[in-house]
């Protein structure tokens, strides 16, 4: 008559907030999503959204779903789909990411490597060309 669900539903609104004047050092994960408003230093895991407020830093790794950045970031940030860069953003390190946000005052001063960004095509009697 009544059926059971297989395996446990995601919680919605689920969230993370490291506070102003917090500093943490360490290594964090998360099904949910973070915000930083402090201070971290260590390494973010999480399949949901990152977002460092104005006053937030963050110093070490990130590995995300998305992000949003307006305070300061120094490190590698991997971001599966978007990351938004506010014109407050101080970004420094290596950076992976599906889609880039930024707008104008952002400062951006990274390697940054874009997912599925090269794409094969082969036309009838050439070579394969690799388009970026």
């Amino acid at each position: 008559m009544f059926s059971e669900k297989k395996g446990t539903p995601k919680p919605l609104g689920e969230r993370n907030i490291i506070a102003k004047n917090t500093t943490l050092v360490g290594d964090l994960t998360s099904d949910g999503d973070f915000r930083v408003d402090g201070k971290i230093e260590g390494t973010i895991k999480t399949t949901g959204r990152v977002v460092i407020g104005k006053d937030g830093e963050v110093i070490g790794n990130i590995e995300c779903i998305n992000a949003d950045v307006e305070g300061t970031f120094s490190g590698k940030l991997d971001v599966e789909e978007v990351l938004s860069l506010k014109s407050t953003a101080i970004i420094s390190g290596d950076v992976i990411l599906g889609k880039l946000s930024v707008e104008p005052g952002a400062t951006f001063n990274a390697t940054c490597t874009m997912k599925g960004s090269v794409k094969i095509l082969k036309n009838e009697g050439q070579k394969t060309q690799k388009i970026a």
